[in-house]
Order: structure tokens, then sequence, then C-alpha cells
């Protein structure tokens, strides 16, 4: 069986791919919303034959192919550091985990790279309906390829559709389409997408608002905002539901994230959501302290979330980490033990099957299967270890939330000024409206930290810890490595910073 690697190169490697992850998410976003936005403004140029629609268009596809260009080149880094970071996961879940990336990059990928080319470089060489088709097909590949990253990352969440096989110490797929289907994947795949059109509205009215604020190209900028607000107002309705949606799937699949994520340690019912509060620091599962200097609750909602009904159960960190008889909540303890004799016994198994003695393997592998659904946690060392981090997850969860509901306020208020041609006059509401492209990416990356910090310490969740999953490398090795990305990284995205502002600075006239 694998043993535990060293907990320097452990924290190294996470360092390194929560660097690697959170620097592709600043382009994936704007990726998957621009493209449907780009689709939007040539079907209303093509319906239209208004040439100002096509320069519209031209504009915001050239902004999308720089961002997109620095994005693949971030995102095949990322998949690389499963086998350099990785290594132990790779084998041991390779053949689930990379079924959905091969899909991506054979099937999604291909469509959009295929089409990307002459979306870019097509105007005035194919027909128009062809061009439109190619901006569509360019948009669906994009957010296809989000779809099958996104199945890959809710079976990490949730693992369905597998079975462990003892003789090579890997988990293997049975069912594809249950993998495909698993309520965390479309859970994830809706709220990440969804999140993405919304970030791309909001970059799209942020650089309009910043020619209004010029009184630079005045009437592309209202076309612009119009058709941003309406996709950014339905996607930010939906981003909410699906936000819902992904708690109470959070709750039943993942009972450890929304506890970290309301910083709730004993349950009870009903269970009131934290609107607003501070946190006490170092607060330890178990203890008596109260975990809040101050918070402000809504009285039953959080029982609502999780179960929908007000006056129901929700369990809390020191229920998951110490059991609850009433509730019929094993403890964490427990689940250790069966994982180190679940462990035990496959570690006879594989002796016996060395020792060609067919009985003894037989008998540990009863035994084994007895236990197997708990392996993970034999390499737990003690039942704290499974609280995620909980003040990351608390505030990252609260910043999402807040921000999103600014930006549903903020697209009402665009849509409302527009109606009245009042939004040119109106220049804290432009100057708001430029500064929340940056708040849609912390909203953005909040997002991401609460879906992967709250998940903690599990690489698989309840299969397979990260202090197992890493690669056996040379800490200093790995600490190398995480500064290397760095650097590399920092100046991809300075590049990308600095071209988008100088062909947001030449507008759309210049080509």
């Amino acid at each position: 069986m694998i043993e535990a690697i060293d907990a320097g190169t452990v924290n190294w490697a996470r360092a390194t791919f929560t660097l690697t992850a959170m620097y592709h998410w600043i382009f994936v976003p704007l990726t998957l919303g621009l493209t449907f936005l780009c689709a939007f403004f040539e079907s209303i140029y093509v319906r239209t034959q208004n040439p100002e629609w096509k320069k519209l268009t031209k504009f915001w596809m050239t902004l999308f192919a720089i961002n997109f260009a620095i994005g693949v080149a971030t995102g095949i880094i990322m998949e690389f550091e499963f086998g350099t970071h990785w290594a132990n996961y790779s084998w041991m879940v390779g053949d689930i985990f990379g079924a959905p990336l091969a899909i991506e990059g054979i099937v999604a990928f291909f469509l959009e790279a295929t089409f990307v080319t002459v979306m870019l470089f097509g105007w005035n060489r194919v027909s128009q309906r062809m061009h439109l088709f190619s901006t569509w097909m360019v948009a669906i590949g994009a957010n296809m390829s989000a779809l099958w990253i996104l199945v890959a990352n809710g079976w990490m969440q949730t693992p369905v559709g597998m079975v462990f096989n003892p003789d090579t110490a890997r988990f293997e797929m049975q069912d594809l389409w249950a993998i495909i289907s698993s309520p965390v994947a479309i859970s994830h795949f809706a709220h990440a997408t969804s999140s993405g059109f919304l970030l791309a509205s909001l970059f799209v009215i942020g650089i309009s608002s910043f020619y209004l604020l010029k009184k630079r190209h005045l009437q592309f900028a209202k076309r612009s905002i119009a058709v941003a607000c309406v996709f950014g107002l339905f996607s930010s309705l939906f981003v909410a539901f699906t936000g819902d949606e992904h708690a109470y799937i959070t709750a039943r699949e993942q009972p450890m994230k929304l506890a970290a994520m309301e910083a709730l340690y004993d349950g009870m019912v009903p269970s009131g959501l934290v609107a607003v509060g501070l946190m006490r620091p170092g607060v330890e599962p178990g203890g008596e302290e109260d975990p809040f200097y101050f918070k402000v609750e809504i009285p039953g909602m959080l029982s609502f979330l999780a179960n929908r009904r007000f006056g129901s159960f929700v369990p809390g960190i020191n229920d998951l980490v110490y059991g609850n008889e009433e509730q019929n909540i094993l403890s964490v303890e427990e689940k250790i033990d069966r994982g180190r004799m679940a462990v035990a016994r496959l570690a006879d198994y594989k002796q016996a099957q060395k020792n060609d003695n067919e009985a003894a393997a037989a008998v540990a592998l009863a035994e084994f299967d007895q236990h197997r659904d708990y392996l993970g946690y034999g390499y737990l060392e003690s039942p704290e270890q499974a609280v995620p981090p909980v003040g990351i997850t608390f505030y990252a969860f609260r910043v999402m939330v807040f921000l999103g509901t600014f930006f549903i306020l903020l697209f009402l208020v665009y849509i409302y000024l527009l109606e009245k041609q009042q939004l040119e006059n109106r220049p804290w509401v432009l100057k708001v409206g430029f500064f929340s492209i940056f708040l849609a990416y912390i909203a953005s990356q909040a997002g991401w930290l609460v879906t992967e910090v709250g998940r903690q310490p599990w690489a698989i969740q309840g299969l397979l810890p990260v202090n197992i999953a890493t690669s056996n490398l040379d800490t200093t090795t790995v600490a190398i490595s995480f500064f290397l990305f760095l650097a590399i990284f920092t100046v991809l995205l300075i590049a990308a910073v600095k071209i988008l502002a100088k062909q947001i600075s030449l507008g759309p006239e210049g080509e």
C-alpha cells in the first residue's frame, strides 16, 4: 500500500496546484461567458446587417482571443501536474478521473479549437451564416469543455460509479453514466458556468462603462451594456438558484463542508443561517468556546436550505467528528478504526497472494470487504484531521454570496438607467460598474475556495486523503516548482493584462 508522504512535500504540492488552479480560473470564466456574448452580438449583426454590430462583435472577439490563449496555456500546465505532483493520485484514480479529461480533449476542446480559427480569422472568407455558426460552436465547445472538467471535479467531491480493485490497489470505473449524471457534477456545472456568464457580463459592462466615463465610443458602449445587462441579470439569478441547489446537495453528500461553511460546531434543531459574523480564531472541535465574537442569524434558514424543512436537524462539526448516536452519525474515530482495519487486511491479502496462500487471501479479502468503504480514513492520523479550514471556508462563502447579491442589484440599476437614458450622466454608477470587474473575479475565486478548501483533507472525498495522493518527491524539488510556476504565471498574467489594456485603449476602431 501507499505510504504517507512527508508533510512538507504535501503542503508544497497543494500550494503549487492551488496556485495553478487559481491562475487558470482567472481566464476560464471569462472564456465561458464571453463566447456566448460574442454569439449574441454577431446574431444581432447578421439579423440587422448593421455594420456597427459587426465592429462591436470583432472587438469583443479580440479580447476573447487574448484571454483564451493564456487560459489554454495555464490549463495544460495544470493537467500535467496530476502526473508530476500527484502521481499516487493519478495511479489510484487515473482510470476514472482521466476518462472525462480525455473526452474533454477529444470532443469538446477539438470542437472549440476547430471553429475558433474560423471565428477569429474567417471574416470575409466564409459566409455570414457559416461564421455565425462557428461562433456558436465555439461558445458551445467552450462550455462543453467545462462540463467534462466539472464532471471530473464532481467525482472527486462525491465518488460514484466505481469499485476498488484490491489486486491493483486502484479505483476502476464501472458506470460512466453514473459519474456524468451525478447530482454533484450537474450542480457544479450549472453553478460554475453561470457564474462565468455573470463574470463575462460584468467584464463587458465594466469596459463599456470605462468608455462612457471617457466619453468615447458612446453608442458602442451602450449597445454592449444593453446585451450584457440582460444576459448578466438572468445569469446572476440562475447563479443564485443553482447555489441554493448546490448547498442542498452539499448537505447530503458533504455535510462537513456545509458545517465549515457556516462554522456550525454543534448541530441543533432548527439551525439558523449566519448572515454576518466575526469568527474567534483558534477554535478547535470539541471545545466549549463560542466560535463567534458576534453573529447575526436568520432563524431556521440553514435547516431549510439543507433539508427543505425549517425544523430539521443540521449536523455540526462536533457531531460529524465525535459522532451523534441520536442522529445515527458515526464518529470519525470509528471510521478511522475501520479504515485501518481495511488497510491492514488489504496488506494481508497482498502478502497472502505473494505467498500463494489462497485460503489466507480469501479470509483477508472477506474482512477487507467489510471495511472497504472506510479505506481512506485509515490514513488519517486523528479525528480532528477530518475538519477542513473553517475560517477560510466560512468567509469565502459569505464573500461569494454578498457579491452575488450585489451584482443582481447592479444589473437592475444599469437596466433602469439605460431605459431612462441617464446612464452616461451617472459617473458614480459607471465607476462602480468598472470596478465590479475585479469584484466579479473575487467572487469567482471565493467560490472555488469554498468548493476545494471545504473538501479538505480529501483528494477524493472519503476515499483518498491528500497526504497519500502526492508524488514521492523531495520537498525542495516541489518547493522550487512552486516558485517557478509563480514566476511563469505572473509573467503570463501581466502580459495578458497589458495586451488587453492596449486593445481596450485602441477601442473598437483598432483592428
